[in-house]
C-alpha cells in the first residue's frame, strides 16, 4: 500500500515513523524546509520538500498511484485542499484528514473527505470516558461553561517558542493543561518552556478560542 502524509508536524511525524517500520511505502511532504530537514535527518528520503497544496508537487509525489492520502498539516483549510484534489483529479481510494477545530468535522465529511481525525475530539472522548459522575469535573459542565479544549502545535516560527508557559500572553481564561512532548504527554509548570514540535493541550472560553491560538501563531506580534 503507498500512503502519502502531508504535514510534516507531531502528527505526520509519528505517522511516517510508525508506518515506516511495516511493509507500506510512505511518503512524507512538508513545506517548511526548516521543518523538513530535522524530519528528513530521522525519516530519510522518504521524507521531501514542498507544498501539498499544489498539484504539481503531488504529481510527482505520485499521489495517482496513492492508496491513501493524509492531510495532517495544522491549517484545516489545506488539509481539506489536500484531499479534495486527492479525491478528485487523482481519484485517491481513501482521504483521511486532521480537523484542528472540531466544529469544521461537519464540513469535511459534507465535502466528500472520507476520515476525519480530531485530536482534540479524541482527547474530549477519553476524558468523558475515564470521569465517572462525582470526579474532578463532568464533561457536561464543560459544555455548559462554554469551554472548549484546542490543541495547538508549536512550529520553530511559533512566538513563544523557548518561553516558560507562565510568561505565555494567554487569555485571561485559559488554562494550558498539557503539552505533547516526543510522544510523551507531560504537566507543564510554570518554567517549562515551549519547544518546537510540542503539542498544547489547552481549556479556553469558546469565544475567546481565536484569542489563545493568536497567542500561538507564526504572525502573532
Amino acid at each position: 500500500m503507498y500512503i502519502v502524509i502531508v504535514g510534516g508536524g507531531n502528527v505526520g511525524y509519528y505517522l511516517a515513523k510508525a508506518l515506516a517500520s511495516s511493509s507500506h511505502e510512505i511518503l512524507l511532504m512538508e513545506k517548511d524546509r526548516q521543518v523538513h530537514r530535522m524530519v528528513a535527518d530521522e525519516l530519510g528520503e522518504i521524507a521531501v520538500q514542498g507544498d501539498g497544496c499544489e498539484v504539481r508537487l503531488l504529481e510527482e509525489a505520485g499521489v495517482a498511484r496513492a492508496d491513501v492520502v493524509v492531510a495532517a498539516t495544522g491549517d484545516d483549510a489545506d488539509n481539506m485542499v489536500i484531499c479534495q484534489m486527492a479525491k478528485r483529479m487523482f481519484n485517491v481510494p481513501r482521504t483521511i484528514a486532521r480537523v484542528n477545530n472540531p466544529h469544521n468535522e461537519d464540513l469535511f465529511h459534507r465535502m466528500g473527505i472520507d476520515t476525519t481525525v480530531s485530536s482534540t475530539k479524541i482527547i474530549y472522548n477519553l476524558i468523558e470516558q475515564e470521569i465517572h459522575a462525582g470526579e474532578v469535573i463532568p464533561l457536561a459542565a464543560l459544555k455548559r461553561g462554554r469551554l472548549e479544549i484546542v490543541d495547538i502545535d508549536i512550529t520553530d516560527r511559533s512566538p513563544v517558542l523557548g518561553t516558560p508557559v507562565q510568561e505565555a500572553p494567554l487569555p485571561s481564561e485559559a488554562l494550558i493543561v498539557c503539552i505533547v512532548r516526543h510522544d510523551h504527554a507531560m504537566l507543564p509548570r510554570g518554567d517549562t518552556r515551549f519547544e518546537v514540535g510540542d503539542a498544547v493541550i489547552a481549556l479556553v472560553r469558546a469565544e475567546l478560542e481565536p484569542d489563545l491560538r493568536a497567542v500561538f501563531a507564526e504572525d502573532a506580534p
